[in-house]
Parts: C-alpha cells; structure tokens; sequence
C-alpha cells in the first residue's frame, strides 16, 4: 500500500517545526524558518497547515509520539512484568547509555506551555497528555504496590507528572546541573516509599484507622 504524499509531508512539516521551535523559541516560527528547516516551500507548509495554531497541535502530538515510541521500544527489549523502574529511569534520562535516552525537547514543550496560554486547543492537548501520563505512572507503581489504595496511586502520578516536568525545566531551560537528575529520581523512590510506609486514604471514614 503507498503512503500518500500527504501523509508523509505532514510528519515532515511537524519534525521540522519541533526543530525551528527548539532553535527560536517563541513567538511561534514563521512559515519560512519550518520551510527552510523542511527543505520545502513557504507555499507547501501553508497548504498542508493554514492555521498556525493546527501545526501547532500537530507539534504537541509529534511530541507526544515520540515518547510513546521511545517507551514502547524500552518495554519490548525489557521484557519485564514490573516497568515502574524503567519508566522513572527513563523519565530522568538514566537509560540513555542503554540507547534510550529521553527526547531532548523540554525547551519545546516550554514553548508548548506558553502557547497553552492562549490556546484553548493547545491548552487541552497538552492536558490530555500529561493526564495520560499521571494515569500511566500511576498504573504502574499500583503494580508495584498492589496494597497501595487507587487514591493514593493517582497522587503519586501527579507528584511525578508536577515533579519531572519542573526539574527539567530547571535543569534543561534554565541550566541546572544534570547531577540533579539523580537528586530527582531518588525523591520520587522516597515518595513512593512514604506512601507504602503510611497513607491515609481520604475516602476511608476515620483515616489512619487501624483495620479490624
């Protein structure tokens, strides 16, 4: 089956934005950079996207994309029932000497998040990926934690989600040590640890009560 000519610009267009985004930054790149950056004409990208702000939730899903390839090619080569440990690992770039590093493209999804600002559609692509993630994460340590209550899984998903994106905007946007890359991953191990010592689930009646 051949692949239209379309569907295989698309992509194209989208990588080549993500490119010019990490290089320029913000205000959104103009048609000529994501052309000159896609070996392609300011009249083709315009055709295939034009509304900015349409290329712009393309380039939120071409993010999203490639963790989801990254991740799945580290589940597969793992081979592992418990993938909590390779997911934190992942997340703060411990696998890289293994060929999986985390994408470098926190200054992207910076920009991402400026644009979110104003961008109800942004806005909720963004959500709806780090809700994923929350969801994921928090499916992952319940299997490791199978006493652990949902309630409870679901926050450390948060606290991971609220966590890993704050280092590396700490550390890849503003030029923090990567040291720290281990200092964050620890915390996440005492979270997850505090949380199986002790938890009160809030939707217990009289939380903290010992079981009868």
């Amino acid at each position: 089956m051949v692949t239209p000519i379309s569907e295989v610009r698309k992509p194209a267009i989208v990588q080549a934005a993500i490119k010019t985004i990490g290089q320029h930054g913000l205000p959104t790149p103009s048609y000529d950079l994501i052309a000159d950056e896609a070996g392609m004409s300011r009249q083709l990208i315009r055709h295939y996207f034009p509304d900015p702000e349409a290329l712009m939730v393309s380039v939120c899903d071409g993010l999203a994309a490639a963790y989801k390839e990254a991740l799945m090619k580290g589940i597969l080569s793992a081979g592992k029932t418990e993938r909590l440990p390779m997911f934190l690992d992942f997340y703060f770039n411990f696998l890289a000497p293994e060929g999986l590093a985390k994408p470098a493209d926190d200054q992207v999804y910076d920009a991402m998040l400026s644009l979110a600002t104003s961008s109800e559609k942004v806005r909720k692509n963004l959500h709806d990926q780090y809700a994923l993630l929350q969801f994921t994460i928090a499916h992952e340590v319940q299997i490791s934690n199978p006493a652990l209550p949902q309630s409870a899984c679901r926050e450390i998903g948060y606290l991971f989600v609220a966590l890993m994106y704050g280092h590396w905007k700490m550390v890849a946007t503003l030029g923090f040590s990567e040291d720290n890359n281990r200092v964050s991953r620890a915390a996440i191990d005492r979270l997850i640890a505090s949380y199986a010592d002790h938890y009160d689930d809030p939707d217990d009646p009289v939380p903290g009560a010992v079981p009868q």
